[in-house]
């Protein structure tokens, strides 16, 4: 029996993807990186590979990564703050879920970037526990996300259904032993998705799938 849904954040929750390519892609731009939405959803949404390894197989020394990356990272952070940015209709969806699943957020974002965003979300208030990026070793699609949310809350696979929008966000599930509801997006709506278990149209349809799973 399905007890407990694990939502991915960006993308899912929330549609930050975009302020990310967009930090990301000024920032790589200083140093003559030119990040393509293509390269960008190859690299980071289907791979899981950091960026700022672009700048370095450039030539870019380990410092200026460095400092780079720090850029990028504040960036975000002002793009967060200045942007509205949670996703049409996933409120409605996780009210109709309260009270009958145990519900987690499961997130490659840093703490510091997860917390801006809820801020003014509001949407926490549905969910009992989070795991952020400081939380475990491997990034997405490594398991270690999924499998550190699992053990914090002593759950089994069996029991669990993970929310994801990326190839790799749903190849980390996979790799935990999870069953996979994979909502696309804009920029992942042309990705494969072999190991999903369904692939939905919007965050309204996870309600119904999940009841069928339940029984």
């Amino acid at each position: 029996m399905i007890t407990t849904i694990l939502f991915d954040n960006d993308g899912v929750l929330v549609d930050t993807e975009r302020l990310y390519l967009q930090a990301t892609r000024e920032v790589l731009a200083t140093v003559g990186v030119d990040l393509t939405v293509e390269l960008y959803i190859d690299h980071s949404l289907t791979r899981g590979r950091n960026t700022m390894a672009l700048a370095a197989e450039r030539g870019v020394s380990e410092r200026e990564v460095a400092l780079l990356r720090a850029r990028r990272n504040a960036r975000y952070s002002e793009l967060l703050q200045e942007t509205h940015c949670v996703i049409d209709g996933i409120e409605q969806t996780l009210q109709s879920l309260h009270g009958k699943f145990s519900m987690g957020v499961v997130t490659g974002s840093r703490r510091d970037h997860f917390e801006i965003i809820h801020a003014r979300s509001g949407l926490m208030k549905y969910f009992e526990f989070h795991v952020t990026r400081e939380d475990y070793k491997e990034s997405k699609p490594a398991p270690d996300a999924y499998l550190e949310a699992m053990k914090r809350r002593s759950l089994s696979p069996e029991c669990c259904v993970a929310i994801e929008d990326s190839p790799r966000g749903c190849e980390a599930a996979a790799a935990a032993g999870l069953r996979c509801l994979v909502i696309p997006t804009a920029l992942t709506k042309n990705s494969e998705f072999c190991r999903a278990h369904r692939l939905l149209k919007a965050a309204s349809e996870i309600p119904a799938e999940l009841m069928s799973l339940k029984v």
